[in-house]
């Protein structure tokens, strides 16, 4: 561990501990106490990750366990007199139990083990041997930990299972929060833990989805929409009723509709409402897509809110008072100030084999009329054969052929380039589109630099946005309406207006590639969500376009791994 991170974990130790009140003979530097002895030799002889055990436990806080009980020379937490110190050590099974709230195993928290300890405790009269409290004494130490580590940060690991996710969160540290359980003003411990917790309106919104779709689950009877030819406005029949009491369960329509039979307006509004929320064509046509998605299954759902509500825990907790949000897998972007949308739009991104990445940056500045400098990769890969194919592909689309850069570089002739011979294992040319109605970029690209040449751009192909599947680029993001974002950045945005919409007019009527500097930068999180909340308060869903959502909720049904000791660095 470095230096400077362990300086700081004992100042943090240090100083939660002369906040908590403890019996003054805890202080003395040598433990004489037995249960103290016993506590002490079982962390110094199980010292290594994997083997610190407790009731029959893996425990998952091993260094933080190891830091947190020699900083008290061994004095119990938890247990005073062989007994429960405070009213915290009862409340801890139910605090656990609510991890199922969150879409997390309460049994990843040593529940039952703890249950079992605390229970053999409490009815002894403190006559058991010392290693039986310090079971329990660890056990609890080790599910806050663990449960406050997972609240605060997530359970899973993304940089482990998803090597497109960029996101960098800062661990938490976690003794404060126990020790505001444990003071003598007694925070209770599910509201301790809770204080971890986003607070961001859609993890609060998509919590009680999970909740409502448990609890139709539970209930054994939602509808199933038998297959059939496809349903519209002025059907009627048994299916019709199936589709209407559908609806019901899912919010999309009032219960009073629920009994009847007739697809009529009410019905039909429904349908278009729910294919909105599914990333659907909102004809109000129940066809094979939109009757599927009617189908999918309580279970289903749970799973999927499971693995988005991870996804939130692994976000910082402020994402800024300004940003810009893409989520790449309903293919949108928003906007948002002061807690307030101010804008949103259709957005075309990655490829399956060319994800978008997910990663959080700054924008700091826009390009009007750009060049586009094709990355090596694209150049290689999917403008070589276009270049074998027709010698005139590159002056029909306005592409330059150059090498090398800065004074080194030189403009090369493409008719003096045998094309056939160029491989593109070893493309040795740079290619540069100039500025007008054929460059891939359009109009205006919005730059946040980053390392993986990602960013936000205009496209003459303005086609791709009356598809629902718009996974179609090479990473970037193109959007549906740039002027309207222009016109926010520069006009609208509150005290950063920097041109006013004739200048912009100006500039991009004079064709001239021109750089336009942000005079405060503005926050830009990529971000994938398969299931979310807008404005409108209502759970919406995508279609897993990168298969993403496996990954996390395979690890999040497997076994928690072990709690690291927070650090100042960021991951």
């Amino acid at each position: 561990m470095p230096y400077v991170a362990s300086m700081i974990i004992a100042a943090v130790i240090y100083l939660c501990l002369h906040a908590l009140p403890i019996r003054a003979d805890t202080a003395v530097p040598v433990a004489t106490d037995p249960v103290a002895e016993s506590l002490r030799h079982r962390l110094e002889t199980l010292g290594q990750a994997g083997e610190l055990e407790a009731g029959g436990q893996v425990l998952l806080a091993t260094e933080l366990l190891q830091d947190l009980y020699e900083a008290r020379s061994y004095a119990t937490l938890w247990l005073q007199d062989r007994r429960p110190l405070t009213e915290a050590l009862m409340q801890l099974p139910d605090a656990i139990r609510s991890a199922r709230d969150e879409g997390l195993r309460p049994e990843d928290y040593h529940l039952d083990a703890l249950e079992q300890s605390l229970s053999r405790v409490l009815s002894s009269n403190g006559d058991l041997e010392p290693r039986h409290y310090v079971d329990l004494e660890l056990l609890a130490s080790d599910a806050f930990l663990t449960l406050a580590r997972h609240f605060a940060d997530g359970k899973v690991d993304p940089l482990v299972i998803d090597p497109k996710w960029f996101v960098q969160a800062t661990d938490t540290s976690l003794l404060p929060h126990l020790y505001a359980a444990l003071k003598a003003e007694n925070v209770p411990v599910k509201a301790a833990l809770e204080r971890l917790l986003p607070t961001h309106h859609t993890y609060v919104a998509l919590r009680a989805r999970l909740a409502m779709q448990r609890a139709l689950r539970d209930s054994e009877s939602w509808t199933i929409v038998d297959p059939g030819p496809a349903l519209r406005r002025g059907d009627s029949g048994v299916r019709v009723n199936a589709l209407a009491r559908r609806l019901a369960e899912l919010g999309d329509i009032a219960t009073a509709w629920a009994n009847g039979d007739a697809f009529d307006t009410a019905v039909e509004v429904a349908v278009q409402r729910f294919q909105r929320r599914h990333g659907l064509n909102a004809d109000g046509v129940v066809g094979a897509r939109t009757l599927a998605e009617l189908n999918v299954s309580p279970e289903q759902r749970i799973d999927q809110l499971k693995v988005n509500l991870e996804r939130w825990r692994w976000l910082p907790r402020d994402l800024g008072p300004e940003y810009l949000m893409v989520n790449i897998a309903s293919f949108e972007m928003s906007v948002h100030a002061e807690g307030t949308e101010v804008l949103r739009q259709p957005v075309a991104v990655g490829l399956p084999f060319r994800m978008t990445p997910v990663f959080s940056h700054r924008m700091t500045y826009l390009v009007l009329n750009p060049s586009w400098e094709v990355p090596p990769r694209l150049a290689a890969q999917d403008h070589l054969p276009l270049i074998r194919k027709d010698p005139s592909y590159l002056e029909q689309m306005g592409f330059t052929v150059l090498k090398g850069w800065g004074s080194a570089e030189e403009e090369i002739d493409p008719a003096n380039v045998d094309w056939l011979a160029v491989t593109p294992r070893a493309f040795p040319f740079r290619l540069r589109q100039k500025p007008g109605p054929l460059n891939a970029l359009g109009q205006v690209k919005f730059m946040f630099p980053n390392v993986h040449n990602v960013y936000l751009h205009d496209t003459p192909a303005r086609g791709v946005f009356a598809h629902a599947d718009r996974a179609i680029s090479s990473g970037c993001i193109r959007l549906s309406d740039p002027m309207a974002l222009v016109d926010w950045l520069l006009v609208r945005r509150p005290a950063v207006a920097t041109l006013d919409p004739d200048q912009i007019r100006a500039i991009i009527d004079s064709g001239r590639e021109t750089t336009v500097r942000l005079s405060r930068p503005l926050p830009v999180h990529l971000l994938y969500w398969t299931a979310w909340i807008e404005d409108d308060d209502v759970v919406h869903y995508a279609e897993d376009v990168y298969r993403r959502d496996g990954a996390v909720l395979e690890a999040l049904l497997g076994a928690a791994p072990a709690v690291s000791t927070p650090t100042p660095f960021i991951r």
